[in-house]
């Protein structure tokens, strides 16, 4: 069937377009303008037109969120009927696709997790969807590096975990962290060493920045840096960014990094104030980064993290006072519940800076949108910020409810600049995509996916983004003024790499040895998946860069 989207304002910045024009749908695909006439119109007048929005760091599956639920059921309650963010894979997939969404990526899947996290994944409707592979903490790993194997054997190590686990990418969480806890560290920084193994975390960086240049991930190796949230963690960021040498690094979650000491000499007792500049003229000195924001917003949450030395530090300012923390093998895990008040201080500076951020961003296709849901709070609050971005009268109004702090700590309240309906595409369409390396979404060009958001065009941006006119999933409608019209189900988005065989006879060896149980206990085969048609495979290959 051949799908006119007829006189809406195209907006996308890959092809320089932002004019009223019309899209051409076929066989789910954005094909050129045809000579023939089509089998069906989709009135677009007085909407703007964008590709489908593309989520690269929320937590939407896997153990520790299920733990999250069980810890903090409270969170997940809403008004009868009403899907929740906290809530079921349906409600995620459902709350995305309404916004416009139409990829979300899972970014905290260790391979010792992944069915469960696969499993978890494939069942949230609506959405095509990948988890990344979790690196860093993990015996094996850090057993190559203290026994200076060759990169070779680091590299083939990393690929059998991306193969096993079917993930889409690889992830590092405070290199080396996680297994300095278990030996009574409470802070950890990048040449800070980890007891058992002799390594610090700059080596184990390094180690996986080879790996993943060496197998030519199409996403940069995504790197949660050291000492989160802390007074000072902007000199984390930019000494880990200084390590990359000119590798590729995204950096997770940025900021919660972007926390400068005001005295250097007691960082813990003088607080903190904002390091957005300082991050902002990094990423315009290497090209070779980028980052999301996990931008603050007000209310109750759970942070989920497997930071675990991050997270017991943080369990004091639990809210409720109950917590999880598990120092499993590799990196374990925790959840913190929490809440950023409304109002607070350290809430509102939080908040400024996330937004300065952005606004600050030199090239915004590098600076990703999120929330890092729920860490920092709901992806649902994604059509706010994007309105706060947008407008300067609603942003001034909103920063002088807060504190002083916010503004005084924060250089929000000087900066003039107001986004673009480009930029906005930049931010949550072509950048989120071209990360993750995903060549057919994002963009409205020829042979793209046909994943499209047809919003009406309304001053009030917030009402606008959280609630698309038009949602199309594959060339096929699948949201109608907010509400799904068909349910429809996504593919899981996974790298092809494939394993070495010797490595594979090592790691069999090394499984037994240390559990009992042989790679098929850590693996995601096909046959956990029944009931799909052949024409509706779960998983759904993405190349190599070449």
């Amino acid at each position: 069937m051949l799908t006119r989207i007829a006189g809406g304002r195209v907006v996308d910045p890959t092809a320089g377009r932002d004019s009223v024009s019309d899209v051409w749908i076929e066989d789910g695909r954005i094909v050129a303008t045809p000579d023939r006439g089509p089998d069906r119109t989709i009135d677009a007048a007085g909407c703007i037109v964008m590709a489908g929005g593309v989520e690269v760091h929320s937590h939407i599956a896997g153990g520790n969120v299920v733990l999250a639920r069980l810890l903090l059921p409270e969170l997940g309650l809403s008004e009868p009927d009403a899907p929740n963010p906290h809530g079921s894979g349906r409600d995620v997939g459902l709350l995305y696709a309404r916004m416009g969404y139409t990829t979300a990526v899972e970014p905290a899947m260790p391979p010792v997790n992944a069915l469960a996290t696969q499993l978890e994944l494939a069942e949230i409707p609506l959405l095509d969807r990948g988890g990344l592979c979790v690196m860093g903490n993990d015996d094996q790993l850090l057993q190559l590096l203290r026994d200076r194997e060759s990169a070779d054997a680091v590299r083939d190590l990393v690929a059998l975990n991306v193969a096993t686990s079917r993930a889409l990418g690889v992830k590092v969480i405070n290199a080396g962290g996680a297994d300095a806890f278990k030996d009574g560290a409470v802070r950890f920084s990048l040449d800070d060493e980890v007891p058992a193994y002799g390594l610090t975390s700059r080596t184990i960086l390094k180690g996986l920045l080879d790996a993943v240049e060496a197998l030519k991930v199409p996403h940069p190796l995504h790197v949660h840096c050291s000492n989160l949230g802390l007074p000072g963690a902007d000199d984390s960021l930019i000494e880990t960014l200084e390590a990359a040498e000119g590798r590729r690094i995204h950096f997770a979650h940025a900021q919660f990094y972007a926390y400068a000491a005001v005295d250097k000499d007691n960082p813990l007792t003088g607080g903190f104030r904002s390091a957005a500049p300082r991050i902002a003229e990094a990423l315009a000195r290497h090209p070779n980064a980028t980052l999301d924001i996990g931008q603050v917003v007000f209310g109750q949450t759970a942070t989920i993290s497997l930071d675990i030395l991050r997270q017991f530090s943080g369990r004091k300012a639990a809210s409720p006072r109950k917590w999880i923390v598990n120092a499993g093998d590799a990196e374990g895990g925790g959840i913190v519940p929490f809440r950023y008040r409304d109002r607070g201080p350290t809430s509102s500076l939080q908040f400024a800076i996330g937004l300065e951020m952005m606004l600050l961003s030199p090239d915004p296709e590098r600076t990703i949108l999120t929330t890092d849901h729920p860490n920092g709070g709901p992806f649902t609050a994604y059509p706010r910020i994007l309105h706060l971005l947008m407008d300067k009268e609603a942003r001034d109004r909103e920063v002088a409810a807060h504190p002083k702090v916010a503004a005084e700590r924060s250089g929000l309240a000087a900066i003039e600049r107001e986004y673009t309906l480009s930029e906005v595409a930049q931010l949550t369409r072509s950048g989120p995509a071209k990360l993750l390396g995903l060549t057919d979404r994002g963009h409205l060009r020829p042979g793209a996916r046909a994943d499209v958001a047809v919003y009406r065009d309304q001053a009030d941006r917030t009402a606008m983004f959280a609630r698309a006119h038009r949602v199309i999933k594959d060339g096929t409608v699948i949201v109608e003024d907010g509400e799904v019209v068909a349910w429809t189900r996504g593919r899981t988005l996974q790298l092809s790499v494939e394993a070495d065989a010797g490595m594979a006879r090592r790691t069999e060896s090394y499984l037994q040895g240390r559990f009992g149980a042989g790679l098929s206990s850590f693996t995601v085969p096909d046959a956990a998946f029944p009931g799909r048609r052949a024409d509706e495979p779960v998983f759904e290959a993405v190349a190599c860069r070449t």
